[in-house]
């Protein structure tokens, strides 16, 4: 049951966690009458204009306080943290941010939802840029961007249409919400320690799909999403995509162009875009092309329309750029591309499948994987990975699997544990690139499949240092 917007006024609300989308809620709140306390470590999480608002600091809490008869938590805190644990205990609903916003949103605008473990940023990217070339005013928002809740409530919020990054926290704690379109990317294990299950944090991202009222855009070459989507999802509403050639009602690829053969396209198929022309490169940014097109279909824009906003679409940094390139004294090319954002094996192995020839680096903070969980992984790409570098803390486990699965493979092994090891890295990966047995290019591939906080403050600066240490050796030679 959605939250009643005329109930909140004179209701005692708790907001647990003071952070960017906490302010935001806390501030929402107080502007629909509610009695809002907010729960967090640091007293200055009530800043001067939430307090000018009535906001109330509620201490660094382990119990709910008397009276509260809703609280609102920031998506990051699992339903184990024991506040949240005491409040469920007691029967007091919890929520997210995003279930605030749909319950206090304008219903004429239509929400298009995007959630998969990998590939939601570029996604929604893609999708922002294809509205905006259809002629709409859209915002990006959610896990990418502004709070939706600022987007839906503040003094500016004219918006025509939402283009919303779901996490999978932010959709176990909106179970109200039902976006008129939702796409499921992809699924892979991560977040388990939050969730619990890989089986709990598929059935949260299937909460995309709004209980079946939604249309479902849907993976077709990913089995665990189609799985859930027979489950979650009703038959006739589903728009399946998929990387090889579209049966009738899917999207796919033909001849070197997206093809739509949905129910949308002109005369049963219709061509929107090479897959050339697809930025960032790779299989898996078509495949996210194809759920952008499927979504931005479902609310009546053309396939002119949609390549024009792909080819509008800016990717954001960090994924499968490439920062430079050089070309070695025997004619080769070497191409030093940062994919820091590839935090996980599952977008790790997307990234290596876009090259030919690799050397690749890895490593950093594993979130307890362990070697058996890379073997895929590697063994897919041993075929064409011309030496690996590792750094970060946990490295041993990826020298391990490397050991295992493409013993082959020559490896180096980085253990400078600060910023210096990105610059090491490099180099050593450059000496793997000029002696590799290929006489074309040879791409140079941060895509860590780990997190970067052993070594970095996160991603965006572990690639910024890669993308430094590849300009000097690029153009120095050294």
């Amino acid at each position: 049951m959605s939250i009643d917007p005329a109930a909140l006024r004179g209701a005692h609300v708790l907001v647990a966690g003071g952070g960017r989308s906490g302010t935001a809620v806390a501030r929402a709140l107080a502007r629909q009458g509610a009695l809002v306390q907010l729960a967090d470590q640091r007293p200055d999480a009530v800043s001067s204009e939430l307090r000018e608002l009535g906001v109330q600091y509620a201490g660094d809490l382990r119990e709910m306080p008397q009276g509260i008869s809703l609280v609102v938590t920031s998506p990051g805190w699992a339903p184990t943290v024991p506040l949240l644990a005491d409040a469920l205990e007691r029967g007091i609903r919890v929520v997210g941010e995003v279930e605030l916003a749909w319950a206090l949103r304008d219903h004429s605008v239509p929400w298009l939802a995007i959630t998969g473990t990998n590939g939601k940023t570029t996604a929604v990217g893609m999708l922002t840029a294809i509205l905006r070339a259809g002629g709409f005013s859209a915002a990006e928002v959610g896990n990418v961007g502004p709070p939706v809740i600022d987007a839906v409530t503040g003094d500016d919020a004219a918006y025509e249409i939402f283009a919303v990054e779901l996490s999978s926290f932010q959709l176990h704690w909106a179970p109200s919400v039902a976006p008129a379109a939702g796409a499921l990317l992809n699924i892979a294990a991560d977040h388990l320690d939050w969730h619990g299950s890989l089986d709990a944090y598929a059935a949260d991202k299937a909460r995309i799909w709004g209980r079946g009222e939604s249309l479902a855009v849907c993976n077709a070459d990913d089995a665990h999403v189609m799985s859930l989507a027979a489950q979650y999802a009703d038959a006739d509403r589903l728009l399946p995509f998929t990387l090889a050639e579209p049966q009738p009602g899917q999207l796919g690829v033909a001849g070197g162009w997206l093809l739509d053969r949905t129910r949308f396209a002109r005369d049963g198929a219709e061509r929107i875009i090479e897959t050339a022309e697809v930025r960032p490169t790779g299989p898996h940014n078509v495949a996210n092309a194809l759920a952008a097109a499927a979504l931005a279909r479902t609310v009546g824009l053309s396939a002119e329309q949609i390549a024009q906003g792909l080819r509008d679409y800016a990717p954001g940094a960090h994924r499968n750029v490439l920062v430079v390139t050089e070309t070695a004294p025997d004619g080769r090319r070497i191409g030093y591309v940062n994919d820091s954002k590839a935090t996980n094996a599952h977008a790790t192995a997307a990234s290596l499948s876009s090259y030919d020839d690799v050397v690749w680096i890895a490593g950093g903070l594993l979130k307890g994987a362990v070697a058996g969980d890379f073997g895929g992984l590697i063994e897919q790409a041993a075929p064409r990975l011309r030496g690996v570098v590792l750094i970060g803390r946990d490295r041993a486990v990826l020298a391990e699997a490397m050991r295992r699965h493409a013993p082959n493979v020559p490896v180096i092994d980085v253990p400078v544990a600060d910023h210096r090891g990105m610059d090491e890295a490099v180099d050593a990966a450059r000496q793997l690139a000029l002696t590799a047995p290929t006489s074309g290019s040879v791409t140079v591939l941060m895509a860590p499949a780990a997190a970067s906080m052993d070594m970095f403050d996160d991603y965006a600066q572990r690639g910024d240092v890669f993308a430094r240490a590849a300009r000097r050796v690029a153009e120095g030679g050294s």
